[in-house]
């Protein structure tokens, strides 16, 4: 009770923007939680092999990182409102399209489209909270950011895996997981209303500096501190991204073929995963005042590696579910904390060009590695395959982890220190 208590009057402190930014978030993300789960069996009830959903994953994540940077500068300039409402409007637009379309041509282009689109709401909410946020409240605010983000995720989950088999007793596999989608995108547009809520002022100063930092790229010795950390996160992100890119986009269907779950049972799975991811952001802050943000960052994703292997090599669904839900809460436990770090070190003139460059990396190892991992898969078997991934995810994951904390390991002792490593490196 005392906890709970703790995080309402966090709540209750927030401005109305930040809490607008959350409830549209909650219905982005419950309706994206339902395409998550669900399209891929969407491209293989379309008769598609396993390949075609590697290809679609590629194009959306290559679209975002593409679109990401011009995204962020865009969101910069002109502010954070405006452009997560082009994106949002997009988006819904694109995955309404997406749940009726069945040429492969279409569905790759509008893959991208969504990819595209997707963007700008990515690359402008963790700024639009920083703005509205202190410095000293941000590590909670963003873990609970993506806490609550992670528990609309399991709503959609919970929410496609059961409306699907509810609505196959009625209609075909295909036309019940299409009506699922629909509705995804419905719901996906609700979030559209509580931003209209929100009050963006854009101090001029801001506007001004936002609007030179696009020199910044010709100029860097007026933003050399910022690129110089931009680029030493954006290394990080980049090995995480390979390894996610492996393995993340298609668990769900890792649970379909070694084990022959139903879409109820895989929607449930994922969901108590993104649950357990849930409660691990609000475990982070305090992990952060025990060894500070680089060490916890750090520990949280080693700790994280034993029950990645041990879900890629199990022939048991308990422990394959096990280990992905441990995976999943410690890994994705440190996303605030890096995020948090990363905002309260660059200029408020660049945090969207900031963020935008860490998701377009990100973005990039899940464009690149969708077709490998599922060639992988397709080549040398269910079981074998899927070993193959988690073993190479494990190894990314591994040299990521070490990189962060020879590169930011001072941090946690003197917060100050970050400009001798940022001209050091």
């Amino acid at each position: 009770m005392t906890w709970t208590f703790k995080w309402a009057n966090k709540w209750k402190k927030y401005n109305s923007n930040i809490r607008n930014a959350f409830y549209a978030n909650i219905f982005s993300q419950i309706g994206l939680g339902v395409f998550m789960v669900i399209y891929n069996f969407y491209i293989r009830e379309l008769g598609f092999p396993d390949q075609m959903n590697g290809k679609v994953i590629s194009m959306t994540a290559l679209a975002t990182a593409i679109i990401l940077i011009p995204a962020g500068i865009l969101s910069d300039r002109i502010g954070r409102k405006k452009v997560i409402l082009f994106g949002m409007a997009l988006t819904g637009l694109s995955l309404f399209f997406r749940s009726i379309i069945e040429p492969q041509s279409f569905l790759l282009v509008a893959a991208f489209g969504t990819g595209l689109t997707q963007a700008f709401i990515q690359v402008s909410i963790i700024p639009l909270l920083a703005e509205n946020s202190r410095s000293e409240e941000r590590v909670q605010l963003f873990a609970l950011h993506f806490g609550v983000m992670t528990a609309s995720n399991v709503i959609g989950n919970l929410f496609g895996g059961f409306m699907t088999d509810t609505l196959g007793s009625v209609y075909s596999p295909l036309m019940s997981i299409r009506v699922t989608l629909m509705i995804g995108s419905i719901i996906f547009f609700i979030g559209l209303f509580p931003l209209l809520k929100i009050k963006e002022e854009r101090k001029p100063s801001l506007v001004k500096d936002a609007k030179q930092s696009l020199g910044s790229l010709n100029n860097l010795k007026t933003q050399k501190n910022n690129v110089k950390l931009i680029i030493l996160f954006a290394v990080a992100q980049l090995l995480i991204g390979f390894g996610a890119g492996l393995v993340i986009p298609y668990l769900n269907l890792y649970f379909a073929d070694r084990f022959h779950a139903s879409n109820a049972s895989i929607g449930l799975i994922i969901s108590l995963g993104q649950a357990a991811t849930a409660v691990a952001m609000f475990i982070g802050p305090a992990v952060v005042r025990r060894v500070g943000e680089v060490r916890a960052v750090v520990l949280l994703q080693l700790a994280s590696l034993p029950f990645l292997l041990l879900t890629g090599f199990t022939n048991s669904l308990l422990l394959a579910t096990i280990g992905f839900l441990f995976r999943q809460a410690l890994m994705n436990a440190g996303n605030p904390i890096q995020m948090s770090l990363m905002m309260s070190k660059v200029d408020d003139s660049v945090k969207g060009f900031a963020n935008s460059v860490n998701q377009m990396v990100f973005n990039l190892g899940w464009a690149l590695m969708g077709p490998v991992s599922m060639g992988l898969v397709a080549y040398y078997g269910s079981y074998n395959g899927y070993a193959l991934v988690f073993s190479i995810t494990c190894i990314l994951y591994l040299c990521g982890s070490i990189y962060f904390y020879i590169v930011f390991k001072s941090i946690h002792k003197d917060r100050k220190r970050i400009t001798n490593v940022i001209q050091n490196t």
